[in-house]
């Protein structure tokens, strides 16, 4: 069935259905769109990885240090 993965008929055909899916005039701002998306998330990751030195997981809230209250 897969011995080599996808071969470049199966690339044609995907293009084919995508072309047929979403027309030929709004290929182009899909692709343009789905490249912002891409270059959104990489400068997120690029950012997360700057982040990556405070020690606390994405998400996870770090604990004040204030002393309780103790009355």
């Amino acid at each position: 069935m897969l011995r080599n993965g996808l071969e470049p008929w199966h690339l044609l055909i995907v293009a084919i259905v995508v072309i047929v899916l979403f027309g030929s005039k709004k290929l182009p701002d899909t692709a343009r769109s789905l490249g912002r998306s891409m270059r959104i998330l990489k400068s997120e990751a690029k950012a997360l990885k700057g982040e990556g030195g405070s020690g606390a997981a994405p998400g996870e809230q770090t604990r004040s240090t204030a002393p309780a209250d103790a009355g």
